[in-house]
């Protein structure tokens, strides 16, 4: 069993909610775009994405989110530095600040793969194949639209993963373009390929 599949286990023992799943599962894609861009470990990097928020169901929270969930992981057998990563996305509640690239990659990518998941589910056919750099661009200035997204985080976000890990050379647009591909080359792994227009779950 791979990494990603182990903490795709991990995933599917604590998560119910499709939406919550498609989330880690794009943030996983996205993980694994970069580490291939970076020379990492893939498969592990993809695994990080994919159990980030494995504990939010059952501590949907951010006064126990991902604290509590750090002895869960323990007890699934995912090693110490597993679980400072996965700390690390919320320095503000764990006090373990961001450090390596995978850290960076992860704050990179993980709220920005919502608005793409709802770029792609306000059109009619839910394709994400369909869904244009330049529509999420338009989203993106609608404050409203997916507003639980933190533009001002992912901006600061994106500069740092720019800063540590490519010179200062990835810009905001072409981050979120990078996130996009990655997600239409995993759109049937989303369910985003236009299966949800025809109801399903």
């Amino acid at each position: 069993m791979t990494q990603a599949d182990r903490a795709w286990a991990l995933v599917c023992q604590y998560v119910q909610d499709a939406g919550l799943r498609r989330h880690m599962r794009s943030v996983g894609v996205a993980m694994r775009f970069y580490a291939d861009q970076l020379g990492e470990d893939a498969d592990y990097w993809e695994a990080i994405g994919r159990i980030h928020d494995f504990d939010w169901e059952i501590h949907p929270n951010l006064n126990e989110h991902p604290m509590l969930g750090a002895p869960i992981l323990r007890e699934n057998g995912w090693d110490d530095e597993t679980i400072r990563i996965i700390m690390s996305h919320y320095e503000g509640g764990t006090g373990v600040a961001p450090e390596k690239p995978v850290d960076f990659a992860l704050l990179a990518c993980d709220e920005i793969t919502g608005l793409i998941i709802a770029s792609a589910l306000v059109r009619p056919n839910r394709n994400i194949l369909d869904v244009q750099l330049k529509s999420v661009r338009k989203k993106w200035n609608t404050r409203r639209f997916a507003a639980g997204v933190d533009r001002d985080h992912v901006e600061q976000a994106t500069a740092d993963f720019s800063r540590v890990c490519f010179g200062e050379q990835l810009d905001l647009w072409t981050h979120v373009g990078n996130v996009l591909s990655a997600m239409q080359g995993a759109a049937a792994d989303l369910e985003l390929d236009g299966r949800l227009a025809d109801g399903g779950g």
